[in-house]
């Protein structure tokens, strides 16, 4: 059924040859802004319409997107009314992704849920897939623009917040002060840009310097160019306190170089994934610098924005939560809320804060 659909999708990772049947989304929006009609048995936002749901990443080529693309999935199951869910990977070309969501539109998808990585660069295409007529819900990266003027709604994460969580454990467990290197995803991106206005807020004093490439490293949250740039900085630096990633997982192929050049591995602050925690678990004994914090890494945020886009498409009822927050998941020096969380029995590539089942995501990478 769906599981099918989306496998076909994926495999061509593009929308050329994607068969899309779809029907206007004009009265199914307008039945959801009266506050809509569910399906029985199914969640409030899932309306009686049938809608072709689709799903496109700006970049897809790793793990916490299979496992995100998977929540997505899983969330739209829950809707029958949802007779066909796509993919498209943008595969970190911008206009491969602006290119998916004018094929996804023309070929008649009802609503899409969109992974803007490019942030301002795909908002022409957004808010034409809008004009069209088309549900469009961007997520997770800010493309700028306005709900209800260039999309239907952009679904947030609170990155100012974690943002936040991360200096106020830096500044407790550096009281003295610390060099912080900061990578995350591509140039510009909303999510580097919200995090580092939130710990920049409270490491205020000036012995707290910020070390690398401003505002951030550039990673595009790809662990073979992650490592490409930290070992570049392990190089170039000295004396590295605190790393802190909006990736952590992409980390663990290069820390080992602190090793390497004598050094223990410096503190993290970072995103969950279960390869990051056994990896702190082997090391940590060896490496008396190597404190680990994390934030839950987010895969649910999908969640809440195919809610949007389905309740819009179907008649269901609009959610009215519109931002995710993922909480605080792991910490090593106190163990609040949890200690770190390591599964050796299953791969590295899962993200034990996730709401799908470890086992659930394991499967998928068989």
């Amino acid at each position: 059924m769906i599981h099918r659909r989306i496998a076909t999708a994926i495999a061509v990772a593009g929308v050329s040859a994607l068969a899309l049947v779809g029907c206007s989304s004009g009265g199914a929006d307008e039945a959801a802004e009266e506050g809509g009609t569910s399906v029985e048995g199914a969640p409030a936002w899932c309306g009686p319409e049938e809608a072709v749901v689709g799903l496109l990443d700006g970049f897809g080529g790793n793990s916490w997107r299979l496992v995100t693309t998977a929540a997505g999935q899983a969330e739209v199951e829950k809707c029958p009314s949802v007779v066909e869910y796509l993919y498209a990977d943008g595969q970190g070309d911008t206009q491969k992704a602006i290119s998916d969501i004018q094929g996804m539109v023309a070929s008649g998808a009802d609503a899409i849920v969109v992974f803007p990585d490019a942030g301002e660069a795909m908002l022409p295409a957004l808010r034409s897939a809008y004009e069209a007529g088309v549900v469009t819900v961007p997520y997770r990266v800010d493309p700028g623009g306005e709900d209800g003027v260039d999309y239907d709604i952009w679904v947030g994460a609170d990155f100012v917040a974690d943002g936040v969580a991360w200096g106020e454990w830096i500044q407790a467990n550096f009281p003295d002060g610390a060099n912080i290197l900061f990578l995350s995803g591509p140039a510009g991106n909303s999510q580097g840009l919200d995090e580092r206005e939130g710990f920049e807020s409270v490491l205020t004093d000036p012995k707290y310097e910020f070390i690398g490439e401003q505002p951030y490293e550039v990673t595009n949250w790809d662990p073979a160019l992650t490592q490409q740039v930290l070992t570049a900085a392990i190089a170039k630096y000295d004396q590295i306190d605190v790393i802190v990633s909006d990736f952590g997982p992409s980390l663990v192929g290069a820390l080992p170089e602190f090793e390497k050049s004598g050094r223990s591995i410096p503190a993290l602050a970072t995103s969950d994934g279960n390869v990051l925690a056994c990896f702190w678990q082997e090391k940590s004994p060896d490496n008396p610098d190597f404190k680990l914090t994390t934030v839950a890494t987010g895969n649910d945020n999908v969640r809440l924005a195919v809610q949007h886009a389905v309740a819009r498409a179907t008649g269901g009822e609009i959610p009215s939560e519109t931002v995710f927050e993922a909480p605080q998941f792991e910490d090593s020096v106190d163990g609040d809320p949890n200690e770190v969380q390591c599964r050796d029995d299953l791969p590295g590539d899962i993200y034990l804060s996730a709401e799908m089942d470890a086992d659930e995501q394991a499967a998928l990478l068989e």
